[in-house]
């Protein structure tokens, strides 16, 4: 009986499709759900390209997200879910057996919240999901995205961490209260390390048309009239998308922040008036400025971040409000559509 031959061509395949399955099992594996939105694209873009050995899965349901955020790379993958689905959510959890988490997914904008309420509480599903799976696959850590919303009207400036209430009755807001305070209780009793981001306004090239600075733009773009709520002079802070961005990845690569609740955004007060000047200045635009009646709800007089627990580890400079605006100036392209 003759010997049977080995076919190399069979052999070399099977080899290369063997140590490609240890290098993927080898990498870093980060689930980011709300991926198709602004900040949830924006971070899986930056950490595909810091950290080409890192497996990034995108997952968002395409209610407000847009793929064309999201830069076609290798280890990027994106799958259209429901996190609100536990049998959606769940199957891409134990396919992949994640390292980190990033809970971003999230029904947003003033507007959209106040007009579908019931849509919003919607979302207290997913993050019991979220919390729930991230414990059973052994997460490393879940970081999970608030919002200076949940501080509601303030009775202090600036708002920390510890002491200010948080009094905001808005279905939005109320929905990351519940969430942070799920997410440390359950912590409590579960072994499952966590990060809670409070975000105050952040902005850059990928934000939806409807939040206040790409308005503003497309706006002064068109020059058209820049429209402001009320009189004006409420105040605000704006953080630039890489910041935040690179506070994220501080984050992760300093072991900082765990079990903790972490204000991040600029400490830089501004009025909407004087916003809306700027990027009318800056853009060269023949827009006049008109004042509309006052939001019935949602538009605080004050908002202004205490930051020192986030200065205490991170250190460096956050760009300015204008080289920010400059820079979207520059690349409009995805806010004019």
């Amino acid at each position: 009986m003759g010997k049977i031959k080995k076919n190399k061509h069979f052999q070399n395949y099977w080899t290369r499709q063997f140590i490609n399955s240890l290098k993927f099992y080898s990498m870093k594996k980060v689930l980011i759900t709300g991926g198709a939105g602004f900040i949830g694209a924006s971070l899986a873009n930056a950490l595909s390209e810091k950290f080409p050995n890192w497996f990034i899965v995108c997952v968002d349901n395409l209610l407000f997200g847009n793929l064309k955020r999201l830069k076609k790379a290798e280890n990027i993958k994106f799958v259209n879910c429901d996190v609100n689905d536990f049998n959606s959510i769940s199957s891409i959890f134990y396919t992949y057996s994640f390292d980190y988490v990033f809970h971003f997914a999230a029904v947003v904008g003033v507007k959209q919240t106040l007009e579908n309420p019931m849509l919003v509480f919607k979302d207290i599903e997913g993050i019991k999901n979220i919390v729930h799976l991230s414990y059973y696959t052994n997460v490393k850590r879940l970081f999970f995205s608030s919002s200076s919303e949940v501080y509601g009207e303030p009775f202090k400036i600036p708002q920390d961490e510890e002491s200010t209430p948080l009094n905001s009755k808005l279905p939005y807001a109320v929905v990351k209260v519940f969430g942070e305070t799920y997410i440390r209780h359950f912590s409590r009793q579960h072994n499952l390390s966590w990060t809670i981001f409070r975000l105050f306004n952040i902005y850059g090239e990928l934000q939806r048309p409807d939040f206040v600075i790409s308005k503003f733009i497309k706006q002064a773009f068109k020059n058209e009239p820049i429209t402001i709520y009320g009189d004006g002079k409420q105040t605000r802070t704006f953080l630039y998308i890489n910041d935040l961005i690179d506070i994220i990845i501080f984050t992760i690569e300093n072991d900082v922040f765990i079990n903790e609740i972490i204000n991040i955004g600029s400490d830089m007060e501004i009025t909407i008036l004087e916003l809306a000047n700027i990027i009318k200045n800056l853009s060269n635009s023949k827009s006049e400025i008109v004042f509309l009646p006052p939001l019935k709800e949602g538009d605080m007089r004050r908002r202004c971040p205490d930051i020192s627990k986030l200065r205490l580890f991170y250190k460096k400079d956050f760009i300015s409000i204008k080289d920010g605006i400059k820079r979207i100036l520059d690349n409009p392209e995805f806010i004019l559509k």
